[in-house]
């Protein structure tokens, strides 16, 4: 039997590394650690004490469809739930926004237990943001 002790990291491919350096960096608030000087782009960055690496890749696997929950996502726990919704509504997004990259989709009182908000990175990935409970 394999012993798993914890997740490591997830990696994710981008096609515009600084782009998507901005949006990790500030938008969800995450802080770029060191990476190891490997032959192809990328950025690592921490997630608690977790990381998230981006990959420059030229034939990546990226969705085509807008926020679909039930699909391969990540999530990460935040602490507020309304001053997360705020924080990105500051920042463009909006339930109805045009453009489907600013799109938000909040769930408060979903079946999961928990407050959900649901975003897309700039290549698409998609986000979870989740509080304990609504404050």
């Amino acid at each position: 039997m394999i012993e798993i002790m914890d997740l490591h990291h997830i990696s994710l491919p981008v096609t515009d590394l600084e782009r998507s350096r901005a949006f990790y960096r500030d938008v969800l608030g995450l802080r770029e650690i060191a990476r190891p000087g490997f032959d192809f782009q990328g950025a690592w960055f921490a997630v608690g004490d977790r990381q998230l690496h981006l990959i420059v890749h030229d034939q990546p696997t990226l969705r085509t469809r807008g926020i679909d929950s039930h699909d391969v996502h990540f999530a990460v726990r935040v602490k507020s739930y309304r001053a997360t919704v705020a924080f990105l509504e500051s920042q463009g997004y909006a339930r109805n926004a045009r453009e489907e990259t600013r799109r938000l989709r909040g769930n408060p009182a979903g079946k999961a237990g928990f407050p959900q908000i649901f975003i897309l990175d700039p290549d698409r990935h998609v986000i979870e943001l989740n509080a304990e409970r609504v404050d």
